[in-house]
């Protein structure tokens, strides 16, 4: 695994951002682990995740021209991505995001920063449902410009609506690649040659999450 992938779960689980134990999802599921991005709720935390973020962004290859967040959740990490890009690698990139409601006075419109243009990426912090990211898509392309990507925490690799996951299911239906900082089976990998935090994690919960893929992942 890259280091800043091992740097990304030990930030998770550092900021209790990545908890196991059983959590009942939206999706009705009984999931082995926890992971919610809100709790990268400090200065320190939301830089470090940055950094994660422009990283696996940089080594994914992918051509890219800015950022984009959707609301609310990408918001702060499309922008600090954006500062981590420039501060970390020279390279400075516009971004963007959205409002939930369009705006009829000021400056109007449901977009706010630099004008969408080019290769977007979309910055957010899982994919569930995928309503979030879809619209994001959508309103690139009206805008006249190409979503390139979605960029992810997470990849939880769990199936969506049919036998793929819900990345997959994104991936086919709108021809948008997914990026992540770490996916669940790289998640698994790393705590099972565990260090220092990571091994701390009990074969248990390692037991559990294995099941969990092996039940739920795509077919």
């Amino acid at each position: 695994m890259h280091e800043y992938q091992i740097t990304f779960i030990e930030l998770a689980l550092s900021r209790n951002a990545l908890r196991f134990g059983s959590f009942r999802l939206k999706s009705g599921r009984e999931s082995p682990y926890f992971f919610n991005a809100g709790l990268f709720s400090d200065g320190a935390a939301a830089a470090t995740l940055a950094r994660c973020y422009a990283a696996a962004l940089l080594e994914s290859g992918l051509e890219f021209d800015m950022l984009f967040g959707p609301a609310y959740k990408g918001i702060p990490l499309a922008a600090t991505t954006a500062v981590a890009l420039a501060e970390h690698h020279g390279r400075s990139v516009p971004f963007a995001f959205n409002r939930k409601e369009a705006k009829d006075h000021g400056e109007g419109g449901s977009v706010i920063g630099s004008a969408l243009a080019g290769r977007v990426v979309i910055v957010d912090d899982v994919i569930s449902d995928g309503a979030a990211k879809r619209e994001a898509i959508e309103l690139i392309r009206t805008a006249g410009a190409t979503p390139a990507a979605v960029l992810l925490a997470l990849d939880r690799q769990e199936r969506g609506q049919g036998t793929q996951s819900a990345v997959e299911e994104m991936q086919s239906q709108y021809g948008v690649r997914c990026v992540s900082i770490v996916t669940l089976a790289e998640l698994i990998e790393a705590i099972a040659h565990g260090r220092g935090a990571l091994a701390r994690i009990s074969a248990e919960h390692l037991t559990s999450m294995r099941a969990y893929r092996d039940r739920y992942g795509p077919s």
